[in-house]
């Protein structure tokens, strides 16, 4: 039997960066995963307070130079490599000049919220998926996790649909508490959109919010699940839009959330 192949697509990992609990989560389950035997790769955006230098970083010309397109503009994707210290893990970044070489991450140094995290966000999903076409590396679990990710779900099952190296893969999508109150403009949907993507698609997205990222995310996932302590107005959203597909895990237990999820790999690759 051949080894699992888990992609894991995240805003943040540790020791490049943390925000929030999903950095250290994401560093401890792809090598928990590994260690029983799977097949992993990792990508995450470039952010600016990412130190290269420091985090050894280098391009990886093979794979960049791809331009990504975000609503009529197009955006050059550049990728880099790092490997995780004491791990024999690598981390793909998403580059590009214009979405990642600020200071913070998605708030300015007044704490005011990007008016283009829409635009990072989407050029980020679109970058994974051609990074992984790139790399002709065929993913069995996309495991996405946050709202940044939440697009890949909805992108691998209808643009993406008859590309060979996704036709068996299968998504997760995990949600945490890391939410914002920002409602982004009107042509949000215009943004989004490639092949085979029309407004009916994205109405889960019409309310450009928070909320909307949560929903599509989960409405085109395989399997959603939960962090622990997410907010009741999020637990609320959860239930009502995917009770039937969902799993709570406590991100806090590490060894537990392993275990669970070593199954919930397996049962949904088959």
């Amino acid at each position: 039997m051949s080894k699992l192949r888990i992609l894991y697509v995240a805003s943040e990992i540790n020791p490049f960066l943390q925000t929030s609990e999903v950095a250290n989560f994401l560093r401890s389950l792809p090598q928990a995963m590994q260690e029983r035997g799977m097949e992993i790769r990792i990508l995450v955006p470039k952010f600016g307070l990412i130190n290269e230098r420091k985090n050894r970083l280098h391009e990886v010309v093979r794979l960049s130079g791809i331009n990504i397109a975000v609503g009529d503009e197009e955006k050059p994707l550049i990728i880099k490599v790092a490997s995780i210290p004491n791990a024999k893990l690598q981390v793909y970044f998403i580059d590009n000049e214009d979405y990642f070489q600020r200071k913070h991450v998605f708030h300015d140094k007044q704490l005011k919220f990007y008016e283009d995290n829409d635009e990072r966000a989407i050029f980020f999903c679109k970058g994974v998926i051609e990074t992984v076409k790139k790399l002709g590396w065929a993913p069995d679990i996309v495991h996405c996790n946050d709202w940044m990710t939440s697009l890949i779900p909805m992108y691998l099952k209808t643009t993406y649909k008859n590309e060979p190296l996704f036709k068996d893969t299968k998504t997760v999508f995990a949600i945490y508490n890391n939410g914002f109150s920002h409602t982004f403009g009107d042509d949000l949907l215009n943004k989004v959109k490639m092949v085979d993507i029309d407004d009916t698609i994205l109405a889960s997205l019409k309310t450009k919010d928070f909320a909307g990222f949560i929903k599509i995310g989960m409405e085109y996932a395989d399997l959603v699940v939960k962090g622990s302590g997410v907010s009741a107005e999020l637990n609320q959203l959860i239930e009502d839009f995917s009770k039937d597909k969902q799993f709570e895990i406590s991100i806090e237990e590490e060894q537990q959330a392993h275990d669970e999820l070593f199954g919930i790999y397996n049962n949904l690759a088959g």
